[in-house]
């Protein structure tokens, strides 16, 4: 489709505005990334998904993907009205010495960890998965919706990540505490599997379904 180009000061400006021009209907990943491009530049913005996050965590938008509607594909997304959530409390950033701590400790490179091994991408390496010079911005080792107010004077509550996978953490994964956020996983796995979650926790509290889809008592 040909969404409206929007315009703004910023990447958020401009997606929030490309947003608001179409309520109820569907945009892809690529009419937010023409949107967020700069308009003087053509430049696409590596982090325009952390920008679309801000929109729903910071700014309080209600903006659908694949995951919270069945009628969404991957990489669509919808914002069904312009009404808005109280928001949670703003993000917080490290104070420039905390982050510059934080750069010296990861070496100017990419901190995140899975499985023993770490990411290690360098600012302004090219990104091999996801494409784009990598920037790395601070990222809160327990997630923003656990704890909206990590201090920003020390840098063990920071982490450096690339912009790849700061999207990938989301809210999953609290590092200060090393515990998962079930609920938030369990919100964007797709309608198979939250099936699957829902079939594991009916066999674990010793309920079945009927064929008429009541829930019943073994």
């Amino acid at each position: 489709m040909e969404a409206p180009m929007a315009r703004g000061s910023g990447v958020r400006d401009r997606i929030r505005a490309l947003f608001l021009a179409n309520i109820g209907k569907v945009l892809t990943r690529q009419d937010i990334i023409a949107a967020s491009r700069d308009p003087a530049t053509g430049v696409e913005p590596e982090n325009w998904h952390q920008r679309l996050s801000e929109l729903r965590t910071d700014e309080g938008y209600t903006i659908w993907a694949a995951r919270d509607s069945a009628d969404l594909r991957p990489g669509e997304y919808m914002m069904p009205h312009a009404e808005r959530r109280e928001a949670a409390a703003r993000r917080v950033r490290p104070t420039p010495g905390a982050w510059r701590t934080v750069l010296e400790r990861a070496g100017d490179r990419c901190e995140w960890n899975e499985a023993g091994e770490t990411c290690g991408l360098q600012a302004g390496d090219v990104d091999p998965v996801g494409g784009g010079r990598v920037k790395l911005t601070p990222d809160h080792k327990s997630p923003h919706s656990v704890d909206p107010n990590s201090d920003p004077n020390d840098p063990d509550a920071w982490q450096a990540l690339c912009g790849r996978h700061q999207v990938t953490k989301k809210n999953y994964w609290d590092n200060a505490t090393g515990k998962l956020n079930v609920t938030a996983i369990v919100q964007a796995a797709g309608a198979r599997d939250k099936e699957a979650a829902f079939q594991l926790l009916l066999d674990y509290f010793g309920y079945r379904r009927l064929a008429d889809g009541d829930i019943v008592r073994r």
